[in-house]
C-alpha cells in the first residue's frame, strides 16, 4: 500500500487521507529521514488508526516512528472514550529515569576499572535479560502492594524518598489499577520480577553530561556540564506484555457485541465505559504502577552500587537525585484545550506509545517543583549514542504535549543481526564499556537505530521542544 503524504509545515508532513479515514494523520521528520520510512509499515498503520471511532485528529507519528503491533511505535492517539490495547502496546509503561550526582567526571577519578567495577556490582544486585527474575524479593515488598501503589509503595516500604515521588510521572501512581481485571497468566509471570531490568532495548546506562543547551533550565534542574549520572530504561516485564496479549484477545472476539470496526486486531479497541473496556484500563494501570515500582526499586539498588564505588566522592551529599521519571506506552485522561480539537468532553483519552509527555511550563497537570520551568522530557539515543533532556514549549500542543521517546528503530533485529558485522558494531562501542559480546547485543548496535541526533532536531526545529542537556555514555548494561 502507497501512502502518500505533503509538507505542511517545519518537518511535519500530512498523509493523504483515505476513505476510510475518519481524521487527519501527520507525522514529524527531517526530510533526509524520509527514507527511514520507506522499508515498514508504520505509515499504513498511522492510516488504519485514524479510521477508528471516536478518534481525535489527528493522529501523530513522532520522529522515532517504526512499524510496531497496531499504532506504530512513536505513535500517538487522542480518543473521546475509545481505548485500544494496541495503541498503548506491550510493555506498558516502558520508561525513563535519569539520576545525577553531585560529580564532575574526572578521567583520573571515574576510570574505567571503576566504572567497569560500578556495572558489576549493578548486575550482582539487579537480575538482566530475557526472564530474568529475583531469587528473593525484600520482605516488606508486596506485590499486590505495587500493583495498586506504585513507586509509592516502594517508597514507603524504605526503597527511595518522597523527593523521589515528586519527580516521577503521576508521582509515581497511576489511579485506577484492580487486582481482579489482571489475568491469572499475568500475574504468574510477573511476581519475581519486580526490580529487575529485561532485555531488548533497555538499559541502565552510566554517562557523563556533555553539553548544557538552556543554562537557566539547567541550573534550576541541578544539570551541570560534566556531570556523571545514571540512566534506566525499563518497564513493566512480563505484567505489561502478558496484559497485551490477553486484553487484544478478549477485545477482538467482542467486536461484532459492541459494533467497533478495526482495520487490524493489532488495534483492538472498544468503547472504554463497556467492561471489558474498564477492565483493561484498570490491568494497564497495575502494569503502569508495577512499571514504577520497579524503576524505584533497581534505583535503590544503583544507589547503593554507586556509593559503594564512588563513596569517596560522596561524602557531603546524597550520592544520586531523581531528576524525573517519565512513562511511555499508556492511555490517560488528560485535559486538552485546542482550537482544532473540537469536541464538547473537558478531557480525552490519549494514548502514547513509544511517545512521552512533554508538559511546558504552567500546564496543569505539571507537579509543582516543575509548574515555572515545565517538566523534563528525556530521550535516550541508542547502546552507544548520546541521549537528551527536553522540555516542551506552548506549541506542543499540536502533538497533544508529547515528544518521542528515543532515537527509533531502522532496522528489525533480524535485518541488524544480519546486516551489522562484528567490527561495525566495535567501532560504534570503541569509547563505551558493556557489558555483553558482540553476539548477545548487535540487534541493539547503534547502527540498528536512528541518527538521535536528527531525530531531536526535528521537533526542535518545529518549535515543540527545547533542548536543556545532551549526555553521552560512559559505561551500559543490557540484558540478553
Amino acid at each position: 500500500m502507497e501512502i502518500k503524504y505533503r509538507n505542511i509545515g517545519t518537518n511535519k508532513w500530512q498523509l493523504q487521507k483515505t476513505s476510510q479515514m475518519k481524521v487527519e494523520a501527520v507525522f514529524y521528520a527531517k526530510k533526509e529521514m524520509l527514507e527511514d520510512l520507506s522499508g515498514d509499515l508504520s505509515l499504513e498503520q498511522l492510516t488504519e488508526a485514524a479510521s477508528l471511532p471516536e478518534v481525535i485528529s489527528p493522529v501523530i507519528g513522532m520522529p522515532d516512528i517504526h512499524e510496531g503491533f497496531g499504532l506504530p511505535i512513536g505513535g500517538v492517539m487522542a480518543t473521546n472514550g475509545l481505548i485500544s490495547v494496541g495503541a498503548v502496546g506491550m510493555d506498558i509503561n516502558c520508561g525513563v529515569r535519569l539520576l545525577t550526582s553531585q560529580i564532575p567526571y574526572d578521567p583520573k577519578e571515574i576510570t574505567d576499572e571503576k566504572l567497569r567495577l560500578l556495572i558489576n556490582k549493578i548486575i550482582r544486585e539487579i537480575p538482566i535479560g530475557v526472564g530474568g527474575k529475583r531469587r528473593s524479593l525484600p520482605p516488606e515488598i508486596n506485590f499486590e502492594n505495587i500493583c495498586l501503589n506504585g513507586a509509592q509503595a516502594v517508597v514507603k516500604s524504605g526503597f527511595g524518598t518522597q523527593n523521589d515521588l515528586t519527580a516521577i510521572e503521576e508521582g509515581g501512581k497511576l489511579a485506577g489499577a484492580r487486582m481482579e481485571a489482571i489475568t491469572p497468566r499475568a500475574i504468574k509471570r510477573s511476581r519475581r520480577e519486580i526490580g529487575t531490568l529485561g532485555s531488548g532495548n533497555h538499559f541502565i546506562e552510566i554517562q557523563k553530561l556533555e553539553k548544557i543547551y538552556d543554562k537557566e533550565l539547567a541550573d534550576k534542574w541541578g544539570l551541570f556540564e560534566g556531570q556523571l549520572c545514571v540512566m534506566v530504561h525499563s518497564g513493566s516485564r512480563a505484567l505489561g506484555h502478558q496484559t497485551c496479549t490477553d486484553y487484544t484477545e478478549i477485545f477482538w472476539q467482542l467486536e461484532d457485541k459492541y459494533k467497533i470496526q478495526v482495520p487490524r486486531k493489532g488495534l483492538a479497541a472498544l468503547p472504554i465505559e463497556t467492561k471489558e473496556g474498564q477492565d483493561y484500563f484498570a490491568a494497564m494501570a497495575a502494569s503502569v504502577n508495577f512499571a514504577f515500582a520497579n524503576r524505584q526499586l533497581m534505583t535503590h539498588f544503583i544507589r547503593q552500587c554507586f556509593e559503594d564505588v564512588f563513596g569517596s566522592l560522596t561524602s557531603h551529599f546524597s550520592p544520586l537525585t531523581l531528576l524525573y521519571d517519565v512513562c511511555h506506552n499508556v492511555a490517560k485522561w488528560e485535559p486538552f484545550t485546542s482550537a482544532k480539537c473540537k469536541v464538547q468532553s473537558a478531557k480525552l483519552l490519549i494514548h502514547r506509545k513509544g511517545a512521552t509527555r512533554a508538559l511546558p511550563a504552567g500546564h496543569p497537570l505539571l507537579p509543582e517543583k516543575f509548574k515555572e520551568t515545565g517538566q523534563p522530557a528525556i530521550v535516550p539515543g541508542s547502546m552507544g549514542t548520546a541521549s537528551y533532556v527536553l522540555v516542551g514549549t506552548s506549541q506542543a500542543s499540536e502533538t497533544f504535549f508529547s515528544v518521542n521517546h528515543g532515537a527509533g528503530r531502522k532496522m528489525s533485529r533480524t535485518e541488524a543481526i544480519r546486516t551489522i558485522g562484528r567490527e561495525e558494531f566495535e567501532s560504534s562501542m570503541a569509547n563505551v564499556i558493556h557489558n555483553l559480546p558482540y553476539q548477545k547485543v548487535v540487534d541493539e548496535a547503534p547502527g540498528a537505530y536512528k541518527d538521535i541526533d536528527l531525530v531531536v532536531e526535528t521537533l526542535v526545529e518545529a518549535g515543540i521542544t527545547k533542548k536543556v542537556a545532551k549526555l553521552i555514555p560512559l559505561a551500559v548494561i543490557k540484558g540478553d
